[in-house]
């Protein structure tokens, strides 16, 4: 189990799902979170109910002045910064053909340019605290070509190459730059699809079930830690063997 003991993060979209399991998780491994998100009543309630080792900013992700203000107050709070996680991110499915420009630059702005920002907004703070880690959390649909995700797909796509460039200018600093690709997870994000979870859930899957935000969580939790101290540049799928390739499942 990775200790977090004396890590201080940043974990956007923290309100709920996949987020807010890996605030828990932070929190719970020793780490002092500063959650943001832009639903402010839940995000408050997480915060609350991990008691002193957490904070809640109220955080639109495409700000510079958000970023700062998050920054501050991680700085501020719990007197130093060590690791993000960019985390926030929004959904739609639609064919490319009917997608708008504008729909487009909006995923684009939370998706991609958020997680862009935040980037410039850590690197002085995670220099002066010796180095540390930036998690980037991208999507399967960006290590694949997904039928009706020209927009969402283009988004996490970007940030894996974002990602791959972080780390080699970020790496003499002692800044570690990952990106993670969580398949089908069952958080509020994807609940208007309706998936099931447990054994048979998602039989076309290698695992056959749908993930669960606690097991992108421990992943999250390694590459904040220590344990991953020559880990940068690479990307995770957690996807129950999505991305390995075509499936077949075994005939009865």
């Amino acid at each position: 189990m990775s200790d977090l003991t004396g890590k201080v993060a940043i974990i956007t979209g923290a309100a709920r799902g996949q987020g807010e399991a890996e605030a828990r998780l932070f929190v719970e491994r020793g780490a002092r979170v500063v959650l943001t998100d832009v639903l402010e009543t839940e995000g408050q309630a997480v915060a609350e109910s991990l008691g002193d080792a957490a904070r809640f900013v109220r955080h639109d992700v495409s700000s510079a002045a958000d970023w700062a203000t998050a920054v501050r107050t991680a700085v501020e709070t719990f007197g130093g910064l060590h690791t993000l996680v960019n985390n926030a991110a929004i959904y739609t499915a639609k064919p490319l053909t009917e997608t708008k420009a504008e729909e487009l630059d909006r995923i684009l702005r939370v998706n991609l340019i958020g997680a862009f920002l935040g980037i410039q907004a850590v690197v002085d703070p995670l220099a002066a605290a010796g180095g540390g880690s930036i998690v980037n959390i991208s999507s399967q649909a960006g290590l694949q070509g997904l039928p009706g995700h020209a927009a969402y797909g283009a988004s996490k796509w970007g940030l894996r190459g974002l990602t791959k460039t972080a780390a080699l200018e970020l790496g003499p600093a002692g800044i570690r730059v990952n990106s993670v690709h969580p398949g089908p997870i069952a958080t509020p994000m994807i609940g208007h699809l309706g998936l099931a979870t447990g054994p048979g859930s998602f039989p076309t899957l290698p695992l056959g079930r749908v993930g669960l935000p606690s097991e992108v969580g421990t992943l999250v939790a390694f590459l904040a830690s220590d344990d991953s101290a020559f880990i940068t540049g690479a990307e995770l799928a957690v996807d129950g063997g999505l991305s390995a390739g075509p499936f077949i499942p075994p005939s009865e």
